[in-house]
């Protein structure tokens, strides 16, 4: 990247206000124009070197290894302060450490020993079809977890490339998941931003974050029951935010929805969008909120499922709706020595179509039968920052089953969609010596299986080992 020689810079500075006045009093209104576009784009290269410039520091800070405490203090709390007065990433900045030939490469390592009570391998979520997903608590005892490996650069001043893969462990041999790749637009105008190739949907609170930024071990039940556990797809992304005091913005997404609540099909064209809006600002200057409401929409095909060891399928319409808020609170927006976070989703769901019984007719009783579903869910939850480093926190969820008709089916066909409302409670403290570490405590009492309450204790450290840039607000 060309940078601005210091005294280029200040010329230029200077120069602007004599330019201004120079201007004759009957400026047209295509000379004015002209003057407002070369300050915002002036404006624009200065924040985007700027940018550049504090990347550059944060990473000679973290390179020393005195300091390397300080220095991650620090820069959370510089990456909070950003968010609570923005609520959105600038358009990232080629740091020094990158070139076109080595991307910034990161790896989250996320293991876990837990303690159940229950069979992991049969766990289930009673009254919801099943979502397919990594839903269940891990094995019993010592497991690999979901650890992450990412790659990211510049491709240019205009596009930017993100690769991101899951590692993970299926019936004792290794899993390599891809779980985003694209490419996203640096120099848009007007605060947007294009988003192309596999990427977690924008909707909602949580699930634009990856498991290790989670304040929990594992996901909300809601999220495990609607989306399997996390909504993503491979599409397109545009979101827009407003020129605006409070933080407003604005985003659709088009993708295939071959994923939970979709399912695979082999046409052409889309099969899920998505809309969602984020409206945020600050109280004073030790709180900060933020809201949302977002809409999927789908049509799944033939959407399979197994219930008792047959397999079903659901055809129709699917649309799900979600309103979310978070607020934060900060002694005079210093998080260091304290802090609150209490967050929380609400998400209802509206299914009608067919729903086929036995697909592969091994009963010989095969049915097909209209079905309607109107299901819903949610979750609420506190962390506290007591003291530095350390936080506890509880959190509540709930599913509600709510009005399922099969037609002609039965529950006793369909057992798995019988009227029941699971529910869970979790309580957790963690402690992190640096932002590049957490070691976590969590207990739960999981009672998504009907009459088969689980009584959970989970053991979970966090490492993050290289580039990692700070998580969104």
């Amino acid at each position: 990247m060309k940078f601005v020689r210091p005294a280029a810079l200040c010329a230029a500075l200077a120069a602007l206000p004599h330019a201004a006045l120079a201007a004759p009093q009957t400026a047209s209104e295509a000379d004015l124009k002209q003057l407002r576009d070369q300050l915002r784009e002036l404006r624009d290269s200065y924040r985007q070197r700027i940018d550049a410039l504090e990347r550059r520091l944060a990473e000679a800070e973290a390179r020393s290894t005195s300091a390397a405490v300080t220095a991650a203090e620090a820069n959370r709390a510089a990456s909070v302060a950003t968010a609570a007065v923005a609520r959105v990433e600038p358009a990232p900045s080629r740091p020094t450490s990158e070139n076109a030939f080595n991307p910034a490469v990161s790896l989250i390592v996320d293991s876990k020993f837990t303690r159940l009570q229950r069979d992991p391998s049969t766990y289930r979520i009673d009254g919801f079809i099943p979502s397919g997903g990594e839903v269940g608590p891990p094995k019993k005892g010592f497991s690999l977890g979901e650890s992450e490996l990412a790659f990211s650069a510049n491709v240019d001043h205009l596009f930017r490339g993100n690769a991101r893969f899951a590692l993970a462990e299926d019936d004792g041999a290794g899993v390599v998941e891809v779980e985003e790749v694209n490419v996203e637009t640096l120099g848009l105008s007007s605060g947007l931003k294009l988003k192309a190739g596999r990427f977690l949907s924008g909707v909602g609170y949580l699930n634009q974050q990856h498991p290790h930024e989670w304040d929990f071990a594992d996901a909300p039940l809601a999220y495990k029951a609607f989306f399997g556990p996390r909504l993503q797809n491979d599409g397109v992304q545009l979101r827009w935010v407003a020129p605006t005091e409070l933080f407003l913005e604005l985003g659709a997404e088009v993708a295939g929805g071959q994923k939970f609540p979709g399912a695979e099909r082999n046409r052409n064209g889309a099969g899920l969008w998505t809309a969602f809006a984020h409206l945020g600002g600050d109280i004073g200057a030790s709180s900060a909120w933020q809201v949302g409401l977002s809409h999927v929409r789908t049509h799944p095909r033939e959407r399979l499922f197994d219930d008792n060891d047959v397999s079903n399928a659901f055809a129709g319409r699917s649309q799900t709706w979600i309103a979310d808020f978070i607020y934060k609170w900060a002694p005079g927006g210093n998080i260091r020595d304290t802090y609150f976070k209490l967050q929380g989703e609400y998400m209802w769901r509206r299914e009608s179509g067919e729903l086929t019984y036995d697909v592969d007719n091994l009963s010989g009783a095969s049915a097909v039968s209209a079905a309607r579903l109107r299901q819903s869910g949610g979750y609420l939850q506190a962390v506290y920052q007591f003291m530095p480093r350390w936080r506890v926190g509880v959190r509540g969820d709930w599913l509600r089953s709510g009005s399922v008709d099969l037609g002609a089916l039965s529950s006793a066909e369909l057992p798995i969609l019988a009227g029941y409302d699971p529910r869970r409670q979790s309580a957790m403290v963690d402690w992190s010596p640096s932002e590049f570490s957490r070691l976590r405590l969590q207990v739960a009492r999981d009672q998504s299986r009907h009459g088969e309450p689980d009584n959970q204790v989970w053991l979970q450290y966090v490492m993050s080992l290289g580039a990692h840039g700070a998580h969104k607000f």
